[in-house]
């Protein structure tokens, strides 16, 4: 599922923001359950005011003209206190004698903040985008009009205006940060800064013919309710915000990253490399895995899991009678007519929907509580598609819209579906993502900042889980399907090999790429942005199976420990009802569950 809420804070109202969040009770003050829901509520209030563009992602519009610098010194301390301050505040409560639910959200908060704060110990600023993310990338998605960002009213309109207003401050800041890593050699690889200068200066963005330009997209879709006069001025705004501003902040991030950045970028592929890299990188593995896993642990269960899962792929090749070696049989099956048995879009889709008819009548079993948010399968907008892989948005939590899996299909002729078909809808559809976000959002009981949070850990986690519930619901019967869920399961095993090996200086780019290319049926250009993705973001891509495999070793655990107590439809429900977890925190709440049973 892509991650839709960008890491954003604006800068002027942060002294009233820090100053309204702190309290007048004593050191010594026992805050109940009822203060508890009052930090939690306060915390979450700050820090969307802080985050605007996290609150326009979640359909709070009161920020929608802010745009902070977020990777500004001054702004960065500020919010460091301001996490302190709500620490404090938890340090009053009496941890002992809340409820459960309750120690779970003292829990998931103290674990945020202090997650939050170590962070900046490591200088991410000195890094404040990459060709994989950051706010450049995001930036021309949200003024386009088809981001999250409206365009619906002239306010909405205006809105846009002044938010796109500060983005040359932001990079002029980020072109700062990018010197001052430069200054203690913490600076980006060479070979994804050359993926980056050719962003920023892509035509879409800097196109002076307006037709062309992304940014002109509002303009080109007014609402039929506005007056000429207003499609006049506001068109003229649009024209001046585009040619004065926005152009030539990526022209000007474009020349510095070319001609000064480039030169002093490293060699290197892992994080390794930089001053105190080995620190940084246990960090963003504790950090991404929400474990206390060490990157030599992770490593090994990878190697581990790769050997199994090639075990059983060569099972899948002697069932198909294929008699090359499994290297030959992955690369076979992309081009296996018999993988392909589709014609049209109608097809593929009405494919779709037998996987979800076909799983209906087990997940009653295996689920006590379902979403009351509606689902939909849709194919994958034109304008998008060819650049789109399949995805998950979620419904709001009004149920006004749907959760909605989307399938891209340039050519359904070529929809194959060793790619993953009945796995992908697991985990992208029901009942991974729209199940665990679902539940998450209508469960007005959960503090908003747990309602609305993600851990990737466990997010992906529980997705990547619920491809390994095929079995239960009768799917993978066919040897095709069955490779493209251990093929599903191998991208994430292999992650962990690569990552980790990446970033602790066994494997360079190249060593990862063939690695990867060896496991997994993608053609090169998609192997190398991978681990190129695996290198912009180091230990992000671990939390997939490290999550999977913690949520299976828990239901193990207590189906051995509970014996005929034990209920598939409880465990479940139990793992889903307070929303994103810290792995950790989960094993503390499945303990107490398991008292109770």
């Amino acid at each position: 599922m892509k991650n839709v809420f960008y890491k954003a804070l604006f800068g002027l109202g942060i002294i009233i923001s820090l100053a309204s969040c702190k309290k007048n009770d004593s050191p010594l003050t026992k805050v109940t359950p009822a203060d508890l829901d009052s930090i939690a509520s306060n915390y979450y209030e700050q820090y969307l005011k802080l985050h605007p563009l996290e609150a326009t992602a979640q359909g709070d519009y009161r920020y929608n003209d802010q745009l902070p610098i977020s990777i500004d010194n001054d702004f960065i301390s500020g919010e460091i206190s301001f996490f302190n301050s709500v620490q404090e505040q938890l340090k009053k409560v009496d941890y002992k004698n809340l409820s459960d639910e309750d120690k779970t959200v003292y829990d998931v908060l103290d674990y945020t903040l202090k997650d939050k704060i170590e962070n900046y110990a490591y200088h991410p600023e000195y890094i404040p985008f990459t060709q994989f993310d950051g706010l450049p990338l995001q930036f021309p998605l949200l003024g386009s009009g088809s981001g999250f960002q409206p365009f619906k009213t002239e306010k909405d309109y205006q809105d846009w205006l002044s938010r796109a207003e500060k983005f040359p401050k932001w990079m002029d800041a980020a072109i700062e940060n990018f010197r001052e890593g430069m200054k203690n050699n913490y600076v980006l690889p060479q070979k994804l800064v050359v993926k980056m200068i050719p962003q920023m200066t892509a035509e879409e963005i800097v196109s002076p013919d307006f037709e062309k330009n992304i940014f002109y997209g509002p303009v080109k879709n007014f609402p039929k309710s506005f007056s000429e006069a207003q499609k006049e001025k506001l068109t003229e705004d649009y024209k001046n915000l585009i040619l004065q501003k926005i152009i030539p902040a990526y022209i000007k991030m474009g020349n510095f990253l070319a001609k000064e950045y480039l030169p002093k970028a490293r060699k290197s592929d892992g994080i390794n490399a930089l001053p105190k890299g080995n620190e940084i990188y246990a960090f963003y593995v504790k950090s991404q895995t929400t474990t206390s896993k060490n990157p030599e642990e992770i490593n090994k269960i990878g190697l581990e899991q790769v050997a199994m899962l090639r075990a059983e792929m060569e099972k899948v090749k002697q069932q198909v009678g294929f008699t090359g070696t499994l290297e030959e049989f992955i690369t076979f099956v992309k081009a296996d007519p018999k993988a392909m048995p589709y014609k049209t879009n109608k097809e593929v889709i009405n494919a779709f929907n037998g996987i979800l008819a076909k799983i209906n009548p087990k997940l009653k079993t295996m689920f006590g509580v379902t979403p009351k948010t509606k689902f939909e399968i849709r194919q994958t907008e034109k304008f998008r598609e060819a650049t789109a892989s399949a995805e998950y948005f979620p419904g709001t939590s009004d149920g006004k819209k749907p959760g909605i899996f989307y399938i891209p299909l340039p050519d359904p002729s070529k929809f194959n579906v060793t790619s993953g078909m009945e796995s992908l809808f697991l985990h992208e559809a029901i009942p991974g993502h729209h199940y665990q976000v679902s539940l998450q959002q209508e469960n007005t009981s959960l503090p908003k900042f747990m309602r609305f949070g993600w851990f990737g850990a466990y997010g992906e986690g529980w997705a990547h889980y619920c491809e390994t519930l095929g079995p239960e619901f009768g799917l993978y019967t066919d040897p095709y399907q069955k490779m493209g869920y251990l093929s599903d399961q191998m991208l994430r095993a292999v992650r962990l090999v690569v990552d980790t090996g990446l970033h602790t200086g066994t494997m360079n780019r190249e060593e990862a790429i063939k690695y990867f290319l060896s496991n997994i049926s993608y053609d090169e250009a998609a192997a190398t942005a991978e681990v190129e993705r695996y290198m912009a973001l180091p230990g992000q891509a671990l939390g997939y199976k490290i999550g999977a495999l913690r949520i299976r070793e828990l239901r193990d655990k207590y189906q051995k420990e509970l014996g005929a107590k034990f209920s598939l439809a409880k465990f479940h429900d139990e793992i889903l009802n307070q929303g994103c977890l810290p792995l950790d925190v989960l094993d503390r709440k499945m303990e107490n569950w398991a008292k109770r049973q």
